[in-house]
This record gives structure tokens, sequence and C-alpha cells, in this order.
């Protein structure tokens, strides 16, 4: 087989190259280039791909019809809830996180309930062996009759076994073990990925056959892979969540078919992921109940969810020369803003202080309504005063030190007072047209109104 060129590409955003290249001039990545060879072999094509150009026509959309059952439910209610009601028929599902933080159990659980449906699935395992699969299946009490096991890497042979069967649900565990016997490169590589994957598409799409994708991420957080292939599936789901404490939680980034960023709350127990029907009692049970400085309620919503979450905030005089910035669970360059904030419009000197934030519960919040929350709990622990532990916080805060109003504010005030508390603070611009009698509601122009209405006389020295 003769060679006829090799090409260079960045393992971080599919750059291609003719020669080797020590950073990449797309992404900045260092080392990422690996060569690919190719070959001069007739690319063999796909009998899935000539059915779909031989056969389908444009339709009117009045013309079209779709089977009641478009949506099959997993009998997981979390699950259900982050796909929109359940797995579309012919979707592409892929599902990414950290080792072991529980991707194959969550697929394998699905599975074992699909196959209470009478539904014939197709469990292809790249990773690991039929024994394992049995293991894990047996720790989670699955007893299926039409799961079928196949510990399988080459992309051709998995297509035949689909076509023979013709299940209603596979699973790929996972896409960066599967290759292509069109390139010479390894498994894992760009082409390799953008192929398999692109194979899986068409076999989803001609065949009416749901799967689902689990997929790697790097040291960064990040799919490991082509960007393309998050643009090529229909829905991306993340797995969130230390995976050395019990609790996950899955977030919808891009859903075709519902809600995105809606979270699902689980619980990892021997038997596998257990939904969690109150995750507000999971992120508050542990709240340090207005006794310690540094601490506020706020009411974060996750897509379709609004969800009280802790936020705890540290400052201390630094011993160095540069003050530290940490946060877990916030962006970064969030929190500088909001220190520049303070310091500007509420003359709070934190030039030679150490701050630390951190989310409780290990959930990432990322929309602007937690900006009052954390600026508040900054001021306290800074001024040593305490919020009442019955207090909700919500606003987003602008430059100036004007709260902006946030989405969603009868829905947070009703997540509040369901959960019990007597007081929140939002935007002055929020208009709440529906009567909180449990609750009251404080309504605030500027961050300094915030901090005052906080402290005082809901709040104490510690």
């Amino acid at each position: 087989m003769a060679k006829v060129k090799s090409k260079w590409i960045c393992q971080q955003c599919g750059y291609e190259s003719a020669g080797y290249l020590g950073k990449c001039p797309e992404c900045s990545a260092w080392g990422s280039f690996t060569e690919e060879v190719q070959y001069n072999t007739k690319p063999i094509q796909t009998s899935a791909v000539n059915e779909f150009i031989n056969t389908e026509k444009p339709l009117l959309l009045k013309d079209i019809k779709f089977d009641e059952e478009i949506r099959v439910s997993t009998n997981i209610p979390e699950f259900d809830r982050i796909l929109g009601g359940g797995f579309v028929q012919g979707s592409l599902v892929l599902i990414a996180g950290d080792p072991g933080i529980g991707k194959s159990t969550i697929l394998l659980q699905t599975c074992g309930e699909l196959c209470k449906k009478n539904k014939k699935v197709l469990y292809v395992s790249a990773e690991e062996s039929a024994n394992q699969i049995k293991l894990r299946a047996e720790r989670l009490n699955i007893k299926a009759d039409t799961l079928y096991i196949y510990p399988q890497t080459l992309a051709e042979n998995i297509k035949s076994r689909i076509e023979e069967l013709n299940p209603d649900f596979v699973v790929i565990d996972s896409i960066q073990a599967i290759y292509s016997q069109n390139f010479q490169s390894s498994a894992g590589s760009i082409s390799q990925i953008r192929e398999c994957t692109n194979l899986l598409m068409q076999i989803a799409k001609t065949k009416n056959i749901t799967i689902a994708v689990i997929g790697h991420v790097t040291k960064e957080g990040n799919i490991a892979g082509p960007k393309v292939l998050e643009h090529m599936v229909d829905t991306v789901i993340y797995f969130e969540g230390d995976k050395y404490k019990s609790y996950r939680i899955l977030r919808s980034m891009k859903n075709r078919f519902g809600n995105t960023s809606e979270v699902g709350i689980f619980e990892m127990q021997t038997t596998g992921l257990k939904c969690i029907s109150n995750p507000n009692e999971l992120f508050l049970n542990e709240r340090s109940q207005g006794t310690i400085p540094g601490t506020a309620i706020i009411v974060t919503n996750e897509g379709t969810r609004p969800l009280l979450v802790e936020i705890q905030a540290l400052v201390g005089t630094t011993p160095y020369p540069a003050p530290r910035r940490v946060t877990n669970g916030v962006d970064t360059s969030r929190l500088l803003q909001i220190l520049a904030v303070l310091e500007k419009r509420v003359g709070l000197n934190l030039s030679k202080q150490d701050v630390y934030v951190n989310v409780m519960g290990g959930i990432e919040v990322s929309e602007p309504s937690a900006d009052l929350g954390i600026a508040l709990a900054v001021a306290t622990c800074a001024r040593d005063v305490v919020v009442d532990s019955q207090t909700v916080i919500i606003g987003e805060i602008g430059l100036s030190g004007e709260i902006h109003p946030v989405n969603n504010i009868e829905k947070r005030l009703n997540e509040a007072a369901a959960s019990g508390f007597k007081k929140a603070i939002i935007p002055y611009a929020n208009n709440v047209t529906a009567n909180f009698d449990s609750i009251e509601i404080v309504r605030v122009k500027r961050l300094i109104d915030a901090i005052s209405a906080c402290v005082a006389p809901c709040g104490r020295k510690a």
C-alpha cells in the first residue's frame, strides 16, 4: 500500500498543517499535533449513506407524519427532564464527563429500563469486556431479555451488527475508542472521531434508531475531539460534580428537542444512580444557619428549575504582595468584576485581602442573577456581619452599582417560599404581580441599598 502523503492535525481543535508545529496557531495548544497518513485506498461507502442518497426525497411539511411515541421515556425522571421528556427516536445523544463519574452507569440503567418496555437494546462496549458489563449489570440489579452486549471497536463491524439486529436503542461506550478502517490514524484522533460520529449519525437518521454516545473529556473539562462533534449530535449532556462525593449533576448543554441548561440531580449508590426529587434539600442541608459571616442563599435558575444554593465567601489579609482570587463554582472574571464594583461603589477596600468564593453542592453557577449573592457574601465577611439564614438574595449587578432585573422572578420566589424562607432581596425593577404572604419582599435599586437591607436589621455582629 503506497503512501500518498501525511498531514499533521491538532488533536484539540482539528487544525491541519503540512508539517509539525509546536504550538497550534488556531487554539494555542502546545504539543497537540499528531501525524496522520493518507493512503490511496478507496473509502468504503456505507449502504446507509447510499440508501439515504438514493431514496430520500423532499417532503411537504403538512405531509410529514410521525409516530405518537416519538419520545421514549427512560423511566428515570431526572434523566427525562434533561432530555425534554425522553429520548427522541432517531436522535444522536452525546454524554461526557470525568472518568468514574457515572456515564456508563446511567446508560446501563437506561438500557435496563428500556428493556422493561420490550425495547431491543444494543450496548457496544469498546473499553470493557462482556464479563465486566455483566458484573456491573448484576450490581445494578438489571435483568433484561432484550439487552445485547457487543464488545467491538471497529466502526464497520458495529454498523453491520446494528443493521442485523435492528435495535431500538444503541449505546456506544465510548466514541474515543472506536475507529474506522477508512483512516490509518489511531482511535481517538480527530479524523477517527469525526468519521465514526458521522457514520453513527447516518445510521440514526436513516434507520430511526436512537444512539447514545459516551465521550471522554480533557483535563480542562472539554469534550475530547473536534468541536464539530458537538455540532453533529442532537443533544450534549455533561456530568458535573465531585466523583468523590455521592451526588451527581447532569446538565444539558445542547438539546434540539428540549430546553438547554436543564439539570438533573442524582445520588450515586451501590445499586446505581438514584434521582433526587428535592435538590434544594441536598444543597441546603449543611448551611450554616446564619451564624457565620460570609454566607448567602441565592436562587439560580437552571433550565426550567429554580435551585436554592448557598454561596460562601472568605476574606482575609494576604501575606503575599499580590492578593489571591480563588473561585469554585463561579467564573473568576465575574468575581473580579464584582470586587471592582464593591471597591468603587461601596468603598470596600479589598486591595490587600485574599478573597475565596465557593458554591456549596458542587454545582456550577453561571447566570448573572448570582451577582448580588456573591457581593453580599464577600461584603458581610469583610465587615464581619452575618445574613439571616431565612433570607434569599436575587439580582444582577451593573458596573455603576445598580441592580438589574432577572427573569422568572416569581418562579424563584415561589421556590424560596416553598422552602421556608421568610425574606427575599430582589431588584427594584422586577415587577411582582402575585401575592406572597409567607415571604417578605425587599426591592433594592443599588448595591449599597442591598447591603443595608441585608445587615440591618436581619444581620448582626459575629
